[in-house]
């Protein structure tokens, strides 16, 4: 039960194999230090809550905890030796040493157990499973017995808990009196039918078992059967009394077990001179004091351990409860306060209730996730139905009244600003000391608390003092009434410890944690705290530094009443790493001393940087607070000035006074511009910073105080009073009339004269609104005309043309290839044709010269920028679809004729951005020439290629499996892609299938837990493609414990049922030497872009049903059981999380059933009964590969209208969460483990590399071929929105090659085995190629 707890018994007590180590991950958050009790919790590794609770007995056990600290290294060994070999090392006793002095000394808030563990030889799993505590207790006293054998301790469990019981008979005829004796280390007590300890201890040693009538003894003395009467006493009492409470029982009714819970009293000091054989000696002889309470919580199929302890030395710091600390007369008082100032709320003021919550609060503070709780106590009605439709969510809510509350604790907890938490009295767990946002100095506890108190004279002890709840991580002060609560329910007393009462502690002992400590252990846990100090000290620093930015004001002018940087020199704006624990001042006086010429007052204003420009807000004035406390942030800016003017010119701040970035459109009439514009030719009288809007307007970007009036505004663009000022009247989606748009009109509404009087803010101006500003003059023009309040913009007719833009082919980046790009605009109408209109565009950019001798074509642009198909020129403008007024792109290559079509096509796999070849062929080429003449385009020849679609989500789709069809027959259009794919056409009715082998790489692993490997499995691992397909592999995300193998291709009848399919895939050559009984041992999966998606369910169903197509991809894998799944049964792989840590045990398979219930109540059911645990203690988590997140399940509910009374039902396999096979369950396990976040280190890593991915495909692929001789120049070009080439088949990166005009050849199926040539004959390359590309990688060519 217990793993190798007594392997030492197999070298005479010792153990000379290392144990492993867990080594704590770098750059993590170190461990908090202790809590206000100054006491060490141990940390539970799943399911070890026992062995945490009889740990701390032991250690607070003095006798035991000093004998164990006498057994030096000549007696147990050095753990360092245990490599050694011959050496002796006993490990269970040292990791027990070590731990505990651990416990004693170090300064962490939990110690962990995992060397200790280790050493009793459990493996992974053993730390999840939760076993009975008692029966831990003897196997642990047994096997330290049994390793300390031939040491001054060998009698150390004897001395101190060895017990002795007399068992008699006595004939009632004779006389005569039959003993036996029965040694005990712990006494187990009944609990069912009796109410207390002593009942139970009276039953058992003073109530008399008479033998009589049918039950009758054979008396040895009188040879014959008689009536007699059976007894027990104690006859030799052990220091330390360990009673077990029979909490557990069966029914013999119903057939199982059942947890008694009802009441169970037992004494605080028991007197056992009634049950002892020998009853002459002194009361103190027979009277035991109780010292530990192992408690149990939950039910008989599982639950939760901790144990009451009573701090016998006075190690730690016991503190009375609040309540107890105040007179009854101050509790009746503040009763009576809080009885009257209740009603005095203000009911429908959520501000004044929020405010007496947090203020009623122990520790000033309230989690987030539990104030609206707190908010439906107070008032009886949850914060959605009473506030949310006046004042917005409750965190809106908080956020708007930031002058009164403040987030603390990372953003976890509210407090009042006027009183914020300590983080002495934050009530919070220990840990939050130091993950706090609020700032503090931590205490060198580990050289103060933790040293003798020797000088302090010893207070008076409160009553009930020195009891102490530890539960794992966690250690509180109870009272010694608190012990009464455990005597029943579910949550009660499992086991008793009791001590003899004459046993008495030196007075060097109390409030010593390092009495009786040998000096090795000392030092150790002194070294220990020093890191400790070191990293918490270093962690602080790195979690209380804010980067700030700082704008000086002499680099800024005040414009419109906006904050305006002068020029853009970068000494305007610094940054400055600082602490947020310091306070203003010491901010005040850095920046003095980083800015030496600065002269008079120097004021310090948070900005921010606006669209419009910077904007002042509060002004930091009180030197004394912190960062913290006045609300700075890191990136937040800060404005450094004299706090009255800039420039001589006074700056407004507030929120009433932001600045608003308006579009400011005018008229731009002008007959030159206008003949300009007829010619095609483009203005440049536009002032700086404005643009052309289209013919008639054009508009400018100015930023103006969101105070200021409409009439302020005029003046200060410098318009007359007649002036008309016009906002947009938008059209749905529609806004400013933009150039290139064709013709058209717009409406705008004119401000009527009230307006002027208003503030922008007042109007509701917003960033990027568009303000046109007429003079009466404007409406001569034909463009402008009036009817009431609105003014329609009417573009000229005569400005008609078509743009063309040149974009030569260049070999360089994107900058280069801009600046190279030509732009003309083309007179055009709708009758002209378009080659007209590129051979006027070819003249008047002067390309005669570039474009002799080549095809050059014009292709129109959508709206993402993507190339279409080129125009059919022999048409004219109307009938070729061309809108007058947009854009042409003039690009190398034919123009297709009106009975040809234009193609992209690919090579192998679906096409990247950009990795399209293009072909022109004829509408009536049939399928067959079609593809002849795309293989002669990229210079493969043989038969053994057929024509693909791609379907409506951009993958290789169905194949065109009428060779002899022309393609307008088979409805392929003009600007369609095809894809070359290799192989014949499959039969009509027949499937081609992929098929890859699932390979679990656990076993191969050098687990003590998994050193021998089933069979089936030795032949799923040694499963190797015997024609060379199996090179390729893909690892999977899950714990990177498995792979994917390709094995080869099956040919199969869509008619084919699922058993028949799994029949010829074990005919592969790969798979010849794998066995399976039958094929419900084989797991089918069908696989979507590298992952298994679903597994194939119904052994009889054919493969038409279960919607297979050609070019499926299929995983099978080997199972070690048959598996029939259910239509709605899912596979899952659960995995729970290790407690304190941000990792996971290893994954297991679980088989969710969810025909009948698909809720997330269900599966919390089904995941409470595999671990044996309660489903409201679990916490739930769905993760997400591509984004390495994880979505947290909860019960939710629909909203339903009231009309509908029947409530939609929940279902997991529906949105949002969509279970399906293989998906990853995390769990957290709420009893133990506190830290709600699933993210682990591998998921952060994986989001930084997404993020760093997709900033390298906004770039580009850079690519260069070279050759090692140096004597030839690299040949270097950019693929843009390229995916990873790992991923890019041979076939289709030889089409690139071709395309870029760079010759290859391929001896083999994957990118390491490639000759790049120079030319298509002579000299070959040989390429030194990675086993995978990265961005900007060089391909080596040498000879």
């Amino acid at each position: 039960m217990f793993g190798n707890l007594f392997e030492e018994e197999d070298d005479e007590g010792f153990a000379s194999t290392s144990t492993k180590g867990r080594a704590a991950k770098g750059g993590e958050e170190p461990p908090p230090p202790r809590g206000r009790s100054n006491l060490c919790g141990i940390k539970n590794q799943g399911g070890t809550c026992y062995l945490n609770s009889l740990l701390q007995t032991l250690l607070f056990t003095p006798e035991f905890r000093e004998e164990l600290f006498n057994l030096g290294p000549e007696e147990l060994g050095c753990l360092e030796d245990r490599d050694e070999p011959g050496a002796k090392v006993r490990v269970i006793p040292l990791e027990l040493q070590r731990l505990f002095s651990r416990l004693l000394l170090v300064d962490h808030q939990s110690a962990s157990t995992t060397d200790l563990t280790d050493s009793f030889g459990w493996n992974s799993s053993e730390g999840t499973n939760q076993h009975d505590v008692q029966e831990l207790n003897r196997i642990l006293f047994s096997a330290l017995e049994h390793s300390l054998v031939g040491t001054s301790g060998s009698t150390l469990i004897q001395r101190l808990y060895h017990g002795t019981i007399v068992n008699s008979i006595e004939c009632k005829e004779c006389g005569n009196v039959s003993q036996r004796k029965e040694d005990f280390l712990d006494l187990t007590v009944c609990v069912c039918g009796v109410s207390s300890l002593e009942e139970a201890l009276w039953n058992m040693f003073v109530e008399e078992e008479l033998f009589e009538g049918n039950n009758l003894y054979r008396c040895a003395q009188c040879s014959r059967l008689v009536t007699a009467a059976k007894s027990a006493k104690l006859k030799q009492l052990p220091p330390f009394m360990t009673m077990s409470l029979l909490r557990f029982s069966f029914d013999f009714a119903k057939c199982e077990r059942y947890k008694e819970t009802g009441r169970y009293s037992f004494p605080l000091t028991i007197n056992l001179r009634p049950f002892c054989e020998q009853t002459d000696a002194e009361d103190s002889d027979f009277t035991y004091d109780l010292f530990s309470v192992i408690i149990h919580k939950g039910g008989c199929y599982g639950g939760h351990y901790h144990v009451y302890i009573k701090d016998i030395d006075e190690l730690g710091l016991w503190e009375p409860l609040e309540e107890d600390c105040k007179p009854k007369t101050q509790k009746k008082i503040k009763e009576e306060v809080k009885e009257s100032s209740e009603p005095n709320l203000q009911e429908d003021d959520p501000l004044s209730i929020i405010t007496a919550i947090i203020a009623q609060e122990s520790s000033k503070s309230v989690l987030l996730d539990q104030l609206g709780q707190k908010l439906m106590d107070k008032t009886g009605s949850s914060w959605s139905k009473r506030f949310r439709k006046h004042h917005g969510p409750i965190g809106k809510f908080l956020q708007s009244h930031n002058d009164v509350f403040i987030l603390v604790s990372n953003g976890t907890r509210v407090a009042l600003k006027a009183n914020p938490p300590s983080p002495v009295t934050d009530a919070s767990a220990p840990s939050e000391q130091t993950t706090s946002s609020e700032p503090s100095a931590a205490p060198d506890r580990a050289a103060s608390d933790l040293q003798p108190k020797a000088n302090q004279k010893p207070k008076p002890k409160p009553e009930g003092s020195h009891w102490f709840d530890l539960n794992d991580s966690t250690v509180t002060s109870i009272r010694e009434s608190d012990i009464e609560k455990q005597f029943q329910g579910k949550e009660s007393a499992y086991m008793l410890f009791y001590r003899k009462t004459q046993l008495h502690r030196p007075s060097e002992a109390l409030n010593n944690p390092q009495y009786k400590v040998p000096s090795q252990l000392i030092q150790l846990a002194q070294d220990e705290n020093r890191r400790l100090q070191q990293m918490r000290e270093e962690f602080e620093a790195a979690n209380n530094t804010l980067e700030l930015h700082l704008h000086l004001a002499p680099f800024y002018k005040m414009v419109n009443g906006v904050l305006q940087p002068v020029g853009k020199d970068p000494a305007g704006s610094i940054n400055l790493s600082f602490d947020r624990r310091k306070t203003v001042g010491d901010l005040r006086i850095t920046i003095y001393q980083m800015q030496e010429l600065w002269e008079g007052d120097m004021a310090l204003s948070v900005a921010k940087s606006l669209p419009a420009g910077l904007h002042l807000y509060n002004t930091l004035t009180d030197d004394s607070v912190s960062l913290y406390s006045a609300g700075i942030h890191t990136n937040t800016d800060l404005f450094v000035w004299n706090g009255k003017e800039v420039c001589g010119a006074g700056v407004r701040t507030g929120a009433e006074w932001e600045p608003v970035l308006l579009t400011v459109v005018r008229p731009f009439i002008d007959e030159d511009v206008e003949q300009e514009a007829q010619n095609g030719v483009k203005s440049e009288k536009c002032s700086a910073g404005s643009e052309n809007v289209g013919p008639g307007l054009k508009r400018e970007a100015r930023g103006f105080a969101g105070g200021a009036t409409l009439g302020e505004v005029r003046e200060a663009l410098g318009e007359p009073r007649g002036s008309l000022l016009c906002q947009e009247h938008k059209r749905g989606e529609g806004g400013v009339l933009g150039a290139g748009e064709g013709g058209g009109a717009s409406g705008w509404r004119v401000f009527p004269p009230d307006d002027m009087q208003r503030t922008l803010k007042e109007l509701s101006l917003k960033d990027g609104d568009a303000l046109l500003v007429l003079e009466p003059d404007s409406f001569d023009s034909s463009v402008f005309t009036r009817d009431g309040d609105m003014v329609t913009v009417t573009t000229p007719s005569d400005c008609r043309w078509l743009q063309v833009e040149f974009r030569p082919q260049i070999k360089g980046g994107e900058e280069e290839q801009e600046e190279q790009r030509k732009k003309v605009k083309v007179p055009a109408t709708g009758n002209m044709l378009l080659c007209e209109v590129k051979q006027r565009a070819i003249e008047e950019l002067q390309l005669q010269e570039e474009t002799l001798g080549a095809a050059y074509c014009l292709r129109q642009v959508d709206c993402s920028g993507k190339l279409l198909p080129p125009v059919f020129e022999e048409l004219s403008v109307r009938d070729a679809g061309v809108r007058l007024m947009t854009t042409l792109t003039l690009c190398p290559g034919n123009a297709p004729k009106e009975s040809q079509l234009f193609l992209h096509f690919t090579v192998g796999s679906a096409p990247s951005a950009g990795m399209e070849m293009d072909i022109i062929v004829e509408k009536t080429c049939t399928v067959k020439e079609c593809l002849k003449a795309m293989l002669d385009a990229v210079g493969l020849d043989g038969t053994s290629w057929h024509l693909r679609r791609l379907d409506w989500c951009e993958e290789v789709g169905e194949p065109l499996m009428d060779e002899d069809a022309s393609l307008s027959e088979m409805k392929i259009g003009s600007g369609d892609t095809l894809v070359v794919t290799e192989g014949l056409l499959p039969p009509k009715g027949f499937l081609k299938l992929s098929v890859w082998l699932y390979v679990d790489l656990r076993p191969m692993e050098t687990d003590c837990s998994r050193s021998e490997t089933s069979p089936a499995e030795q032949q799923m691992q040694g499963a190797e493609a015997t024609d060379g397909s199996c090179a390729q592999s893909i690892s999977l995300c899950v714990g990177n414990a498995a792979e994917l193998r390709n094995v080869g291709k099956v040919e199969i009848s869509d008619d084919a049922t699922l058993e028949d399919l799994k029949t010829q895939v074990l005919t592969l050559p790969a798979l010849q030497d794998v066995c399976f009984p039958i094929t419900s041992f084989l797991r089918v999966w069908q696989m979507e872009g590298g992952r298994l998606t679903r597994i194939l369910r119904g052994q009889q169903l054919t493969l038409r049903k279960l919607k297979l197509t050609t070019g499926t991809d299929l995983c099978v894998q080997g199972l070690l059981k048959e598996e029939e799944l259910g239509p709605k049964q899912v596979l899952l792989n659960i995995k729970m999380g290790v407690p304190g840590e941000r990792s996971y045990y290893p994954p297991e398979e679980l088989v969710w059933d969810a025909s009948h219930d698909s809720s997330p109540r269900s599966l919390r059911t089904c995941l409470a009964a595999h671990y044996g645990l309660s489903p409201d203690s679990l916490l739930l988590a769905k993760h997400q590969p591509e984004k390495h997140a994880w979505e947290e399940i909860s019960n939710w509910t629909h909203q339903v209208s009231k009309k509908k009374k029947k409530k939609k039902a929940e279902s997991l396999l529906g949105p949002p969460f969509h279970l399906r096979d293989g998906d990853v369950i995390g769990i957290k396990n709420l009893l133990i483990d506190n830290n709600r976040d699933f993210v682990t280190a591998d998921d952060q890593q994986g989001q930084q590399r997404l993020r760093e991915q997709a900033e390298q495909r906004r770039k580009g692929w850079d690519f260069s071929f070279f050759h090692t001789s140096g004597n030839r120049d690299p040949t270097k070009f950019s693929i843009s929105n390229f995916y990873y080439l790992c991923n890019m088949s041979v076939l289709n990166f030889k089409a690139v090659l071709v395309k870029y005009q760079i010759f290859a050849s391929f001896s083999g199926s994957s990118l390491q085995h490639l000759t790049v040539l120079e030319k298509p004959n002579p000299g070959s390359w040989r390429c030194r190629y990675p086993s995978v590309l990265e961005y900007s990688d060089s391909i080596h060519l040498c000879c």
